[in-house]
């Protein structure tokens, strides 16, 4: 059960970092808030009309279109690794949970929705559905994944070389204190 939650976890850590691309013309310098625990108020149905326009613009379902089939897949999986004896079933049982449950992804649309209906006003929210239709707004929704892309690529090659400039100090400071590591 610890190995699933820990897969779940991560399925969902993978979707909020995936989801968390904001243009940069929408951003305000602004302290960094902590996502609340708290229910969020529902917003008005023309903040979540815009909102859900601008998560169709931005092709968001494609991020969560396989939610249902991956967990799905990722439980069987857990469950094998505890149930090896029951590998048929459990094969047989995940075909009918996932149609079972199949649709169930759009509910992360709906939730997407409603939190840039509370993050944004609805005023706002039609602001950007206006900038995003504009040619500019459409360049950002064509260049930005690929920019993000080159950015995660750039930051991790950074990171490999910074480690191994760390790794040297280290071996370095520990040379002075007559310790080879």
């Amino acid at each position: 059960m610890k190995r699933l939650s820990s897969i779940l976890s991560a399925t969902g850590l993978a979707l909020g970092l995936a989801l968390t691309a904001v243009p940069a013309v929408a951003q305000q310098k602004q302290p960094a808030a902590q996502p609340s625990t708290a229910p969020l108020k529902q917003g008005s149905p023309g903040a979540i009309a815009a909102a859900k326009e601008i998560l169709l613009m931005k092709n968001a379902a494609a991020m969560y279109a396989s939610a249902v089939p991956n967990i799905v897949e990722q439980t069987k999986n857990a469950l094998l690794q505890q149930n090896l004896n029951y590998q048929k079933d459990l094969n047989e049982v995940s075909v009918i949970v996932a149609q079972k449950l199949a649709g169930r992804e759009k509910e992360i649309g709906d939730g997407m929705a409603n939190i840039y209906a509370n993050e944004f006003s609805e005023q706002e929210l039609k602001d950007l559905v206006t900038f995003y239709k504009s040619p500019l707004g459409q360049k950002l929704l064509v260049t930005e994944p690929r920019a993000i892309q080159f950015s995660m690529s750039y930051m991790n090659g950074w990171a490999q070389n910074f480690s191994e400039t760390v790794n040297a100090e280290f071996r370095a400071e520990m040379r002075k204190r007559g310790k080879q590591i």
